[in-house]
């Protein structure tokens, strides 16, 4: 049972008839269904699991770095491993890979999301403005390692399992004069060549492109239309003297209305 005090969640657990109340330290209620699941498994864990001394615990700590000894990938890609522990290692470090649970595990990634969130760049924006790639490469690195557990035996279960990954913005390369010089030059054919420069000069999505019809094409007034966009409406882009050199320079094939067509076929 979760409840109030002030601004802050506390959780109420009655088991095995004893009652236990703890603060979940937060005023968030997601987050404190988290912690509260948490605690209920720990007291759960120590109340009824098998002694100790019948159990073989591997400390994540040290399994952590007999993981990063296993590995065979390239420098870079371990470092990268390494940088993301700086941020989980407070969350796990003192604890036994096999007591770790699938709601910890999500306690973690909501807290790193919310971490995100405050950050002064992103304060104001909403949730879809935000990248929360970190987190998710976090959550992957994490998955990795108790893969490495189940192949060791450690463990019988990934407890990363079944965690979506968050809202990654996409970053867009801008190609400079030079690297759109080569693409056009690495064309294998004319058709080709004058795609690309046409993508180029317009922004249009490729699939525009290859729909685009002569009767769409109007250099008299210097004007080009997009027909049946996903907005449902026309566009018109303005026809410069490069464009209207380019499509110009396109042989208007017999039988065939699409500007950019092989042998007559669009």
């Amino acid at each position: 049972m979760l409840y109030k005090r002030g601004n802050v969640w506390w959780c109420e657990h009655i088991i095995d008839g004893k009652r236990y109340r703890f603060s979940c330290k937060t005023n968030d209620k997601t987050l404190a269904e988290e912690v509260s699941s948490t605690i209920k498994s720990d007291i759960v864990r120590k109340r009824f699991s098998i002694p100790e001394k019948y159990r073989k615990y591997h400390n994540f700590q040290n399994t952590w770095k007999e993981y990063l000894a296993s590995l065979s990938n390239s420098e870079k890609t371990i470092d990268r491993k390494i940088i993301s522990s700086k941020h989980f290692f407070p969350f796990f470090k003192d604890k036994f890979v096999e007591d770790i649970t699938n709601s910890e595990l999500r306690g973690y990634a909501l807290f790193r999301k919310r971490e995100i969130e405050s950050m002064d760049k992103n304060k104001g924006k909403r949730e879809s403005e935000i990248s929360f790639r970190s987190v998710n490469i976090d959550m992957t690195i994490l998955l990795s390692f108790f893969n490495y557990c189940i192949e060791k035996e450690y463990i019988d279960k990934n407890p990363c399992g079944k965690i979506k990954k968050l809202n990654e913005l996409k970053r867009i390369k801008t190609l400079s004069d030079s690297d759109i010089d080569k693409l056009i030059a690495d064309a294998t054919n004319k058709l080709t060549r004058d795609l690309i420069t046409f993508l180029i000069y317009t922004g249009y999505r490729k699939g525009e492109a290859l729909n685009l019809k002569w009767g769409n094409v109007d250099l008299q007034n210097n004007v080009i239309a997009i027909k049946g966009t996903k907005t449902k409406y026309d566009r018109y882009i303005p026809a410069h003297s490069q464009l209207k050199e380019l499509l110009a320079g396109i042989e208007k094939k017999d039988g065939c209305e699409y500007v950019f067509n092989q042998d007559g076929k669009s």
